[in-house]
């Protein structure tokens, strides 16, 4: 192959570009999507099996925390050094990368024999995340032809999201008829798919200006900055919590302090400066760490309170993959139509009334009937919600950003989205006062829950207010609506 001339700010890709609805199109939508999905699944995948390998690991709720945290954590910290090292290196070899040190992980994970072991292989598979995650979405920005890259992230933003939606369902299945461990080993298969399609059809791309240099000290201050947050807000009671939380705000204002000096910032700043960029990354931090902090209280809420197995807990989720695999492409063609503004408005107030109708679910939900009257509405307003808002997220988000900016951009947002649910699930179940085996206590749970669930419609109703407060439309059919994003 030999590299195509492209206008400034294009990213180069090795060979022509390839079209929609082709087979090389297709491959290249196949290994994107299904690497993107797996880091997506594990997001949501682990919820439904906590309580069955606190149990079988002798954790307490901190140690779950750390399981479902300890991949956030490196996922967040590292996804903006990811897109960085994609854009310079070459999107494909990276993603590539990032895909077979997931799947090491995940072997590792499926056979941790401790918790401890179990939270270190989980921080290693977000670290293979951190780099396949934006390198996902720049390849096709990179492969794919400019008229078509709006449709070819329709179609990755809407299977990726599924994705995600599927994994409690997916999880129910795998700790009810197997065992725990399979929700980590069943990546095993995909990852191996994803290589072989990746390195036989898709193409490589890169940014033709990416500097020679990495921002190593920005990197450093991300990952101390969430880590020390994160540990502070897991262990309040902790003597060293007040230090871990003043180390935690130090290194967050020393990040921003070395990014406005650095000359190869991990984020440039100037990003910032458009106001609808600013503004979606707001929303998508409130709205994330809301939908994070909903899944993970329900399943653990169904299964302790009302009763249910995993299986039960994970099918109750299966209206909200329905709604995503129906709806989320209507949602983004919807923005295209008429702009951002509404949808990404009126998709957090829709989630935020599904959340409060999951109020219902206690101790008296039993049953069919108690799915059909408790269950089933809630979860079905929240999958309208999820389906209206994600792809006109996806789309926006990087609206002002350039191409060559592809990886670091989709770096910035999917930092924010899986720092939100980082932050949530550390700090919301301290905060309504769970601790030690109270996951496994029916009592303490359902009090949590009810004010768990409050506060998550408290987020989303704020992310709405600000987005109609902060987002305009463009012009009908600007780049605003077709722009690559991701806020997975």
């Amino acid at each position: 192959m030999t590299t195509q001339p492209t206008a400034h700010g294009e990213p180069v890709c090795e060979g022509e570009p390839v079209r929609l609805g082709t087979p090389a199109g297709r491959a290249v939508l196949a290994a994107a999507t299904l690497g993107s999905g797996m880091a997506l699944l594990d997001q949501t995948v682990v919820n439904v099996a906590l309580r069955t390998l606190g149990e079988d690991l002798d954790a307490d709720l901190a140690a779950l925390q750390w399981v479902t945290n300890g991949y956030l954590l490196t996922l967040a910290g590292l996804i903006l050094l990811g897109g960085s090292l994609g854009d310079r290196f070459g999107r494909k070899r990276v993603f590539l990368v990032g895909t077979v040190t997931f799947a090491i992980a995940s072997l590792a994970c499926g056979l941790a024999p401790t918790v401890e072991v179990l939270i270190g292989s989980r921080v290693l598979q977000g670290i293979g995340a951190a780099m396949l995650t934006p390198g996902s979405l720049a390849m096709i920005q990179g492969a794919f032809a400019r008229e078509d890259r709006a449709r070819a992230i329709g179609v990755w933003t809407g299977l990726g999201s599924l994705a995600a939606a599927a994994g409690p369902f997916l999880g129910g299945v795998l700790v009810e008829q197997a065992s725990w461990r399979w929700i980590f080993l069943v990546n095993l298969a995909p990852a191996v798919l994803v290589v072989a399609i990746a390195v036989r059809a898709v193409p490589e791309s890169r940014d033709p200006q990416a500097v020679h240099g990495f921002d190593v000290a920005g990197t450093v201050l991300a990952v101390t900055a969430l880590g020390s947050l994160t540990w502070s807000l897991v262990e309040p009671g902790s003597p060293y919590t007040l230090p871990a939380a003043g180390l935690g705000l130090l290194a967050g204002v020393g990040f921003v302090l070395v990014e406005r000096r650095s000359r190869h910032p991990l984020v440039p700043l100037g990003l910032f400066a458009d106001r609808t960029f600013s503004a979606v990354n707001g929303l998508t931090l409130l709205v994330y760490a809301a939908l994070g902090a909903v899944l993970f209280f329900l399943v653990l809420q169904l299964q302790t309170v009302a009763g249910w197995g995993p299986l039960a807990a994970g099918l109750s989720t299966l209206p909200l993959t329905v709604c995503m695999l129906l709806l989320a492409s209507r949602g983004g063609a919807l923005a295209q139509r008429i702009g951002p503004r509404v949808p990404l408005t009126v998709g957090p107030l829709v989630l935020a009334v599904g959340t409060l109708l999951l109020l219902r679910v206690d101790a008296g939900t039993d049953g069919v009937a108690g799915f059909v009257t408790d269950v089933l509405p809630g979860i079905t307003v929240f999958g309208l919600g999820l389906s209206l808002l994600v792809a006109p997220l996806t789309a926006t988000v990087l609206a002002a950003a350039p191409d060559r900016y592809a990886g670091v951009a989709s770096g910035v947002n999917n930092a924010v989205s899986r720092t939100g649910g980082l932050i949530a699930v550390a700090a919301l179940p301290a905060l309504v006062g769970l601790s030690g085996t109270d996951y496994a206590d029916p009592e303490a749970l359902a009090g949590g829950y009810v004010v768990a669930v409050g506060i998550c419609a408290g987020l989303m109703t704020a992310g709405a207010l600000l987005a109609g407060l902060a987002v305009r439309n463009p012009g009908l059919g600007s780049a605003a609506v077709t722009a690559p994003g991701t806020g997975g």
